[in-house]
């Protein structure tokens, strides 16, 4: 087993960074991948490389600049000299993703923050992020070395709480919002941080799995907005 940084590449064209949610395990992803593929170079990013043989090591509490120092390293790594690439993150993956941003931009074009659930930046986000930690770490608690069980114990909190900084540049900034996802945690995030930064807003489909339920559909749109015009700063 290597040490990290942890990703995988596939396709061809401009470099996509794709930073998972979660604990980051690129599971379920596969369909969004191929689909993504046929038009860029996509590095997904496993920051705990819980998918290349580290599942059941001992995981400390997560912090999201760990987790963009890690992406950093990674377009240090795929990006040929003097070039920039995309990047993508949802849900925990998205506030890495804004924190990459934020601290590292100097190798991106544009980033897409998808559904960043950043409690505390809502005017009730105190207690809007303590009903959201018991509604998802309420049951039955899975395997601690899961993908779920290190989520729970090690990501889920320290993420909500995380209030990520202003970037300089925030037209190289859309925020996106599941379709299906008005009202919640994640979605009003996304749109209060849009607002805070001056960033654009665009809705994607499906609700705050929308790369896990309509990945063809979420691929499209994601395509749409970096190649097609949308992503004002590229």
């Amino acid at each position: 087993m290597r040490e990290g940084p942890y990703y995988d590449v596939t396709g061809g064209g401009p470099v996509l960074l794709l930073m998972p949610g979660g604990a980051g395990h690129p599971m379920g992803l596969g369909p969004l991948t191929e689909r993504l593929s046929r038009r860029f170079t996509v590095v997904t990013y496993d920051p705990l490389g819980l998918a290349h043989g580290r599942p059941g090591l001992p995981v400390p509490d997560q912090r999201p600049p760990d987790w963009s120092d890690g992406a950093r390293r990674v377009l240090e790594e795929v990006l040929p000299p003097g070039e920039r690439g995309y990047a993508f993150g949802t849900s925990s993956g998205g506030i890495a993703a804004l924190d990459l941003l934020a601290r590292h931009p100097g190798r991106l074009a544009h980033v897409v923050a998808h559904e960043p659930p950043c409690a505390l930046v809502l005017p009730d986000g105190e207690e809007r992020r303590g009903e959201l930690i018991a509604a998802l770490d309420g049951g039955e608690r899975p395997p601690a070395g899961s993908p779920m069980g290190v989520f729970l114990a090690h990501v889920l909190r320290p993420f909500t709480a995380y209030v990520p900084a202003a970037p300089a540049e925030p037209e190289r900034l859309t925020l996106a919002v599941g379709a299906d996802s008005r009202g919640e945690v994640a979605g009003d995030a996304a749109e209060v941080l849009a607002e805070a930064y001056g960033s654009r807003l665009l809705e994607f489909p499906g609700g705050h799995l929308g790369t896990l339920e309509h990945p063809v559909e979420f691929a499209d749109r994601l395509t749409e907005v970096l190649l097609g015009g949308l992503a004002s700063g590229a």
